[in-house]
């Protein structure tokens, strides 16, 4: 399992569009193959070292995060994203096999 974290830094000019920014994230949801959650979310703390969204998804394999990357549904946000974004930040990385619950 893959985790990918994307923190954004929103324009002055764009803020207001942030509930949107959020809402386009959630269309995403359940439309792209081998994505197996999403979570995001806008910043309410705004402190100093805030990001003003976050954006967490999870891929069943690296080849399914790789196809997200072009993925029909996933470009216009992409798009969207680095037209107002000032910044960002990702990490992506393979969930260990340890951090499951084992039964």
């Amino acid at each position: 399992m893959i985790r990918h974290i994307v923190l954004f830094k929103i324009r002055d000019e764009f803020k207001g569009e942030i509930p949107q920014l959020v809402r386009n994230f959630y269309g995403m949801k359940g439309k792209i193959e081998g994505m197996a959650s999403l979570e995001a979310g806008a910043d309410f703390l705004g402190s100093e070292r805030s990001y003003d969204l976050a954006l967490i998804t999870e891929f069943e394999t690296r080849e399914a995060f790789e196809a997200y990357q072009t993925h029909p549904v996933h470009l216009p946000v992409k798009k969207r994203m680095h037209e107002v974004r000032s910044a960002s930040v990702a990490c992506d990385y393979i969930i260990p096999d340890y951090t499951r619950e084992r039964n």
